[in-house]
């Protein structure tokens, strides 16, 4: 896509002690435009997501946003810049009800004192409405977290991503908790998150997800980029033997039909 991306990478590194889990990654994403990470498990993909979030700070790199450096440190440097995630373990906060995990670490305040009603007001209005199809039995949004099924939580969480408008969305396997027919009303959503403007990186083990939604695929390899692809023109064997590291070894063979089996 033409124009400055909203977030571009270069040469971001990530290590955990001795294991080099992430080498000079390059990525770049654009307003309103669906890029996929893909990739094997191990391959590095929730860690640069953690990275361009704050959760886990890149060691090395550039991080541009909207065409210059910036440092992301911790969640709320992403959160200033209009950066939200959600993230396969959601970090919700179980003892709480729907209201206080949809604002949590963003509430609403009155002169220094939580504004309950605002909060419940905007937990109910057009924003969340979005989210309802999501689920079959929409949580009132003042029952404890703990009490929702999966599929709920994850409602909650994909909810709290959206509320603040975020001009960048990082989802880590959002459809993991859902059913076929959530997944479906949830690419939906994408769709209309997309035409909104927003940019979103997709994380997904889900090709069929990728195929239905994603504009471009980076995949990831050991680490390392391994391929970029326009999906929409891309056969998808091609980036299954992106994936994979395709050969001629009866391993990478077994593992290439797996990939293949989930479209």
């Amino acid at each position: 896509m033409a124009g400055t991306p909203v977030l571009a990478l270069h040469g971001i590194c990530k290590h955990f002690g001795a294991v080099q889990a992430l080498t000079d990654v390059e990525l770049e994403i654009h307003a309103g435009e669906v890029v996929a990470l893909v990739g094997d498990n191990g391959a590095g993909k929730s860690t640069l997501a953690k990275a361009i979030t704050g959760v886990g700070p890149a060691d090395e790199g550039v991080i541009e946003w909207q065409g210059r450096p910036v440092r992301i440190q911790r969640p709320r440097d992403a959160q200033e810049l209009g950066i939200a995630g959600v993230y396969q373990g959601l970090a919700l906060c179980e003892n709480l009800d729907v209201v206080a995990n949809l604002f949590l670490g963003h509430e609403i305040a009155t002169a220094g004192i939580l504004d309950e009603i605002a909060m419940e007001r905007r937990a109910l209005d057009l924003e969340t409405e979005l989210l309802a199809a999501l689920a079959k039995h929409p949580p009132s949004v003042r029952v404890p977290v703990a009490t929702l099924s999966a599929g709920q939580r994850q409602t909650v969480a994909i909810g709290r991503a959206i509320l603040s408008r975020p001009e960048l969305l990082v989802l880590d396997e959002p459809t993991a908790a859902l059913g076929i027919e959530q997944t479906g009303q949830f690419l939906d959503l994408i769709d209309r998150l997309r035409d909104r403007g927003t940019a979103i990186m997709l994380i997904s083990h889900n090709l069929g997800d990728v195929k239905a939604v994603a504009d471009q695929a980076a995949v990831l390899r050991h680490g390392r980029n391994n391929g970029f692809f326009d999906v929409p023109s891309t056969p998808h064997e091609q980036i299954v033997s992106s994936i994979t590291g395709a050969t001629d070894n009866a391993v990478t063979q077994r593992t290439t039909k797996a990939w293949e089996d989930m479209l």
